[in-house]
């Protein structure tokens, strides 16, 4: 009778163990539920939202991350609380911050106003950050981490953008190859596909499909160096350039656009972000592009670096992300 006990308990025990098994958590990683107490979320709306929202240069303004509140008492909280990224705002005594202070490690006694995370705190994959604060201070609390908040999320999801960027592996083939043999490199995704006609070489990925999201770069060159330059002449430049390569062209919108000088292996570019349109006659497109102007004096060579990319009904940071961390990964000389 024993035997059959312990027989029987030791099937049952994988499925009491499964049953306990926490869901999948859900939602994009750059989505953050906001879980505080409404008086304190009133209190500190504003502040997080300038902290955690600031917008990014695309066809329109595109937010880095998408915050939605939710207060932890209402019904609502049991479905939400299983998101990918959940912040945590309030006090060691409000239920939602003790959960996830249990699950921080190494586990210990917080110290108010402090920034922590925990994983895995109401489901698999989660990452939930916690403003700690004293009783009634939690917008001072919210006002003294804000930006140390931003900056450790926006580590984070940086950190997740090229994970995901390089998850089939770097073409350093392809860099070795092109630095070897035509004076330049770029370091891209084994995923990409790459193209050269004369002096003009492509570096394109658009998985899974052109019609809903592509990623391009293309580098070409001037020699000798032009004795003057400046960001009209790029511009100019950047028209031929999408005329003579891009299918269906691309018309230049100055109406949102930032003109600065950027370091690229420490060498100053003139860089020039904006946004794209398609031609008159063409299907009806748009996205943000960035172009770069780079003196390499070793080559006598003056560089358009392009990257552009068309991610209709996406947000695009992430995508944003990925594009100028090939640019920058530009060498010459």
């Amino acid at each position: 009778m024993q035997r059959s006990a312990l027989f029987i308990l030791a099937i049952l025990l994988p499925a009491l163990f499964a049953a306990c098994e926490q869901p999948r958590a859900a939602g994009d990683a750059h989505a953050i539920i906001v879980a505080a107490s409404e008086d304190a979320w009133a209190a500190s709306e504003e502040t997080i939202m300038n902290a955690m929202e600031p917008t990014i240069l695309t066809v329109r303004e595109d937010r880095t991350f998408r915050l939605t509140y939710q207060d932890p008492r209402d019904p609502d909280w049991g479905r939400l609380q299983r998101f990918r990224q959940v912040l945590a705002i309030g006090t060691e005594e409000d239920p939602w911050v003790q959960e996830a202070l249990n699950e921080v490690r190494p586990r210990r006694s917080p110290e108010p106003p402090e920034l922590l995370q925990a994983n895995n705190v109401w489901a698999r994959g989660q990452v939930v950050t916690i403003i700690v604060a004293e009783p009634g201070r939690e917008a001072e609390a919210v006002e003294e981490l804000a930006e140390p908040l931003h900056e450790l999320l926006d580590a984070q999801y940086r950190a997740y953008a090229l994970n995901r960027m390089f998850v089939t592996g770097r073409d350093s083939v392809l860099a070795d190859s092109l630095r070897r043999n035509v004076g330049f490199s770029v370091v891209v995704p084994v995923v990409y596909r790459h193209s050269a006609r004369d002096s003009i070489y492509r570096f394109r990925n658009d998985n899974p499909s052109p019609a809903e999201l592509i990623r391009e770069v293309s580098v070409t060159w001037k020699s000798p160096i032009p004795e003057d330059f400046d960001d009209d002449d790029l511009l100019e430049w950047r028209q031929r350039l999408a005329d003579e390569v891009y299918q269906d062209g691309q018309n230049v919108n100055m109406d949102r656009s930032e003109i600065s000088t950027v370091q690229v292996n420490a060498r100053d570019a003139l860089q020039i972000q904006a946004s794209w349109e398609s031609g008159a006659d063409a299907w009806p497109a748009a996205g943000p592009f960035m172009s770069r102007a780079i003196v390499c004096p070793e080559d006598d060579r003056l560089y358009l670096m392009d990257g552009w990319l068309y991610a209709p009904g996406r947000d695009k940071y992430e995508y944003m992300i990925q594009l100028k961390t090939i640019m920058d990964s530009f060498r010459c000389g």
